[in-house]
């Protein structure tokens, strides 16, 4: 599904060839053509052809490594694996300039992405959009028609400026159709920036007629979809990035802001509209299309499927950038494939702080998101595999999660089977026999201090052995290294409840946020009659077409004999529906009681709260009270798209950088690091109307502080 209509590179508007979806079908409909002409677009059909390829546009998003390197990476929820392509958006190096770091500038592979891979690529839709509000009222003699396709617009519109006003501060306003080349622009500010970003998401509000799923509920953007980023853009101008200018603007905007999100939160059931089991948020993923993909909670998201004609430019590449590197640590008693949810890309490795902000014991999210085991599907040494009593199934990684107080693994030897770790299952928590030896293993604390990032075949500051999350694994890829077929979810009514309750902590309303949170954390508890250690992920799903007799994998046995296994033997093999919650809670006696998670107060936080209050040295209530938020987010929404954004917002990216991720504590600098460079390959295209260059101080004032 891709879109262009106009190409923006050296800073020059250029309309180009259009290529489209046929909306025959469906928007992920993908048979590109380019047999129209911009006449097609003075049709009806044609523009509401253009309307629907605008839900190709985001898939960009998710096709490459920008997915995590300009959302999660620099920020305290995710540092480096063992592999460094996007190291520069980690470690703030100088490296990460105006210029894209090439290979030829020292990058160390030819993926790491660019400072204007967001920036042009925004525009691709915002082009289309123009197109779309220019023609609408002469093009279409139906109302709703012409309402439905303006909506469709106008948020596209915002939301690819709310991007580019949150990662650069300032960008290019340009809400007219261009069919020339263009190579001056008058710079906007932050502030007009923002009132572009807000009024485009307004004019969406208000043109969705409720939630009418045209398109397909779970995909289709409606009215609450509007109401949850147009709340986000007005916190966004009310919040600390834009305490220079938006005093005028914060009261009016909490207000509104609140009025969105509830607006989004009836709409789409309230408290019911959640899904009640977290895992049904990823981890229970049961394929193409599958229930909760279609759940009230998904506000916007991704679409992908199956089809190959689906893939276009850019496939759902997620799978790859959350899991450690499993086949190396356990010298090959694991082997990749299609039938693990991810690959071993080992981009993101959780920090020390993204474990130690749950409540290991209450929040069931914590078990419902980390992967802790992989599964042996693969005997390496069969004389050590009798000696240990190993079989195909057991686990091959146990990681386990335990706390600085915890003294039980103080004298207990971990590591990669390389290393030729001791750990073992004396107490047969897993269930698979006492006495058990793991190939790999890892614990985060002995004697008190943190060792999770000692582990692995790596450097220390770059382990490729952590538990991992799960929110992207998808086992119904057709070959290993295959495009994911599931959606990504962009947004869902549990950040809305969240945006809600900062809202009313910036107004000094305590209680109704309180309240807002404790939805979220209601849903987190464990409820009565839960397992605690039974692990449910996508990988327990597998593809009926990849999983047939002639399917098959080679593998070895317990008898040392070369096996072909089929792939759904591999699956299960590999994925052992247990997780480590007894040995990361070791004394714990077995429970299946619900527990709580709304026993706090603003002036009484949750002792892992409180650590971080303290270690940020934070006594303000409401500076607290934002914190606590940015924690819960954490909580509830790890790894999903928004957290250097999030603290980039609130003014708190330097210090949490600092306080949690180590790789980034060096670099990264107050007055520079909250925004991103403009891209020098835009600058380097800005000409005055004579086609002469600009003057050097025009040229610095459209680049950012420090850059």
């Amino acid at each position: 599904m891709n879109n262009k209509l106009r190409n923006i590179g050296l800073g020059v508007l250029a309309l180009s060839a259009v290529t489209l979806s046929s909306c025959s079908d469906s928007f992920l409909d993908e048979e590109l053509t380019t047999q129209y002409s911009t006449e097609y677009f003075d049709t009806p059909e044609g523009l509401e052809d253009l309307t629907i390829s605008l839900y190709g546009n985001i898939r960009w998003h998710f096709g490459y490594e920008w997915a995590y390197g300009i959302t999660l990476y620099g920020t305290d929820e995710f540092t480096m694996g063992g592999d460094n392509t996007s190291w520069i958006w980690n470690t703030y190096d100088p490296a990460l300039n105006p210029a894209n770091y090439t290979t030829a500038l020292g990058a160390p592979n030819g993926n790491c992405p660019g400072v204007s891979a967001l920036w042009d690529e925004m525009y691709y839709g915002i082009a289309s959009a123009n197109t779309i509000i220019a023609k609408a009222e002469d093009v279409f003699t139906d109302e709703a028609k012409r309402k439905l396709c303006l909506a469709h617009a106008y948020f596209l519109r915002g939301y690819n400026y709310y991007r580019l006003a949150a990662q650069y501060g300032h960008f290019v306003i340009q809400n007219e159709p261009v069919n020339t080349v263009v190579r001056n622009f008058t710079r906007s500010t932050e502030e007009e920036c923002w009132e572009q970003v807000i009024s485009d998401l307004r004019q969406a509000y208000n043109l969705f007629e409720g939630e009418n799923f045209t398109y397909g509920k779970g995909i289709s953007w409606t009215k609450a979809t509007a109401a949850h980023f147009l709340a986000k853009a007005l916190l966004f101008r009310a919040s600390e990035r834009n305490n220079s200018w938006n005093s005028k603007y914060i009261e009016q905007d909490l207000k509104d802001a609140i009025e969105a999100c509830t607006y989004a939160i009836n709409a789409r059931g309230g408290e019911s509209g959640l899904v009640a089991n977290y895992s049904d948020l990823y981890a229970n993923w049961k394929g193409v299309d599958c229930d909760i993909e279609q759940t009230d909670e998904i506000l916007m998201a991704a679409g992908h499927n199956a089809s190959s004609a689906t893939i276009g430019r850019f496939g759902n590449r997620t799978y790859n950038y959350f899991t450690m590197q499993f086949r190396t640590v356990t010298a090959q008693w694991t082997q990749r494939g299609q039938f693990i949810g991810g690959m071993e890309f080992q981009r993101c490795r959780p920090t020390e702080y993204a474990y130690a902000i749950f409540d290991h014991v209450n929040d069931a999210r914590m078990w419902k998101t980390f992967r802790t085991i992989y599964g042996i599907n693969k005997i390496v040494d069969k004389d050590l595999a009798a000696q240990k009593g190993l079989r195909l199934g057991d686990p091959s990684c146990v990681m386990i999660l335990n706390t600085p107080d915890d003294n039980t693994y103080n004298n207990y030897k971990f590591g990669n089977a390389t290393g030729n770790p001791t750990w073992k299952d004396d107490n047969n928590v897993l269930g698979n026999g006492a006495g058990k030896w793991a190939p790999a293993s890892l614990v985060l604390y002995q004697n008190g201090q943190y060792v999770g990032n000692t582990f692995g075949t790596t450097a220390t500051n770059a382990s490729n052995f952590f538990a991992g999350i799960n929110k992207t694994d998808d086992c119904s890829r057709t070959a290993e290294k295959g495009d994911a077929h599931r959606d990504v979810t962009m947004a869902r009514l549990g950040e809305t409840y969240l945006v809600r309750a900062e809202c009313y902590v910036r107004q000094g309303e305590y209680d109704l946020a309180k309240a807002d949170i404790d939805v979220i954390r209601k849903r987190a508890q464990w409820k009565a009659g839960e397992e605690r250690d039974v692990y449910e992920s996508a990988d327990d799903y597998f593809e009926t077409a990849n999983s047939t007799a002639n399917n098959t994998f080679n593998t070895v046995n317990e008898a040392g004999e070369t096996i072909a296994a089929t792939l759904i033997e591999m699956n299960k093999w590999s994925n052992p529906k247990k997780n480590t919650y007894y040995l990361s809670n070791p004394g714990l006696a077995r429970t299946t009681a619900a527990s709580d998670l709304t026993n706090w107060t603003f002036d009484n936080l949750p002792v892992e709260d409180q650590k971080v209050m303290d270690k940020l040295g934070i006594s303000d209530k409401r500076e607290r009270a934002i914190n606590f938020i940015l924690n819960e987010r954490t909580r509830e929404l790890l790894g999903e798209w928004v957290r250097w954004e999030d603290l980039s917002r609130t003014g708190t990216l330097i210090k949490r950088a600092k306080a949690f991720n180590s790789e980034a504590a060096g670099n990264i600098t107050e007055g520079k690091h909250e925004l991103r460079p403009i891209p020098q390959s835009f600058l380097d295209g800005l000409k005055n109307e004579d086609g002469s260059n600009l003057p050097e101080e025009e040229l610095k004032a459209w680049q950012n502080p420090g850059y």
